[in-house]
């Protein structure tokens, strides 16, 4: 408790932004489609916000140690708020993909800004609590401003106010803090050569999750509105696949510390697919069973990143780790660019379905992969295992958050060709 009251401000803050531009993609979406956008047009929309948070990530430190964490912070939400009302001046694809792009990259300003705060305040002995809170705050304040979708039935305006709103009383926290300025935290993210060579199921799980939640979070409220839900449903649906991702990382974690993580990711990446079908067999013909089956698909979807991570760094020397966690933000980023467009041709080919038929067949591709690594490697020793974290999928400094544990090395690596000791250290 005495570690959280000392973030408060930051968990804050990160709660009212998400609140703010959670639901963002979605209320843009919808709009776009209203006015005679195909699937395709709105997917360059959601790649075009991916592609500013990965920029983001590796530009806006230039910023922050210009004019300090405080000035950057207020300028990345200040521009954040504007780009909100924008939206509402003028509609055009091309306007507002140039909103989103500009949009990435002041939420990677602000992840950065938060992240290396938290790196800093986070006493040793709790980093792993702190961390795991801040995943609640940035989970629960998407899933809170969900419903601000319903505004949009009074008018046009009103969602993209009341976000300006939200995203504009997020500085609050923040500026008036007496807590002192962080620094940024030093090194960056492991190449991906020899990331791949320490663990190619973590390099390839981390690719592929980006995909599936990439599509999802700019698609997933398209689909909604595409099998006939109004915007309290879409609302819902979305609101319960991110309220299911909270609830179920904490027991899949736990039990991937306690047996195989291998299997447990497996397990996962089998659910997932199970349930892409059964989303799609909901939408056609059981309706009862949408909002519990995308619950469950949040939970197993929204795991699936940490669990890679966890599963990579079981094979990596303690001096490795957040080098290598920083390395799979960016390859989760990779795909989260890719996905939104995936997605959407396959939206444009099949019709709504074809969102989670592309999720689906990501998992099973993925699935296979895993079954091949299984195959060929033996598990890591459950007493040489990472303990598994929440981790979030923002920028290389959450991997500074991590609270790493002095563990012994595996002998040799188990799912690679050569030992551990042979892994480079992280790259700039």
């Amino acid at each position: 408790m005495m570690a959280l009251r000392s973030v408060r401000a930051l968990l804050a803050a990160i709660f009212l932004a998400m609140a703010g531009s959670g639901f963002l993609a979605t209320l843009l979406a919808l709009r776009l489609r209203d006015a005679g956008a195909g699937p395709v047009t709105i997917g360059w929309m959601g790649t075009a916000y991916f592609i500013g948070l990965g920029l983001g990530s590796l530009l806006v430190f230039r910023i922050i140690r210009r004019v300090g964490h405080i000035r950057a912070f207020a300028a990345f939400v200040s521009t954040f708020s504007a780009t909100l009302l924008a939206y509402a001046l003028y509609q055009d694809t091309v306007f507002w993909a140039v909103l989103r792009l500009l949009d990435g990259l002041c939420m990677a300003g602000i992840f950065v800004c938060l992240e290396s705060w938290l790196n800093e305040r986070a006493p040793s002995e709790g980093r792993g609590g702190v961390l795991a809170f801040y995943m609640i705050a940035l989970y629960v304040g998407q899933a809170a401003g969900q419903p601000l979708l319903t505004l949009g039935d009074q008018a046009a305006l009103l969602p993209l106010a009341a976000a300006s709103i939200l995203m504009s009383l997020a500085v609050l926290p923040v500026v008036l803090t007496r807590m002192p300025p962080p620094s940024l935290p030093e090194g960056g993210a492991m190449g991906l050569r020899p990331l791949y060579e320490a663990s190619p199921l973590g390099v390839v799980g981390a690719l592929t999750t980006g995909i599936m939640l990439g599509a999802f979070y700019a698609l997933g409220g398209l689909f909604a509105a595409g099998i006939g839900l109004d915007l309290t449903g879409t609302s819902w649906f979305m609101t319960a696949a991110i309220l299911g991702g909270v609830v179920l990382q904490w027991p899949l974690g736990l039990m991937s510390d306690r047996f195989d993580r291998r299997q447990v990711i497996i397990g996962s990446l089998a659910a997932a697919g199970i349930l892409a079908l059964v989303i799609i067999l909901a939408a056609l013909a059981l309706p009862a069973l949408l909002l519990p089956a995308i619950a469950l698909f949040g939970g197993v979807a929204f795991a699936l990143y940490p669990l890679f991570v966890a599963h990579a760094n079981d094979r990596l020397s303690s001096e490795n780790r957040v080098g290598a966690t920083g390395g799979l933000v960016m390859v989760y980023s990779a795909g989260a660019v890719a996905g939104p467009v995936s997605g959407a041709a396959a939206m444009g080919l099949v019709g709504p379905w074809g969102l989670f038929a592309l999720i689906g067949l990501v998992a099973a591709a993925t699935l296979g992969f895993a079954l091949r690594r299984a195959r060929l490697s033996a598990p890591v020793p459950s007493e040489q295992q990472m303990p598994y974290q929440i981790l979030p999928r923002t920028t290389p400094v959450a991997a500074s958050v991590l609270e790493v544990q002095e563990i012994p090395d595996p002998a040799a690596d188990t799912d690679a060709a050569g030992p551990v000791e042979n892994v480079p250290s992280p790259g700039p």
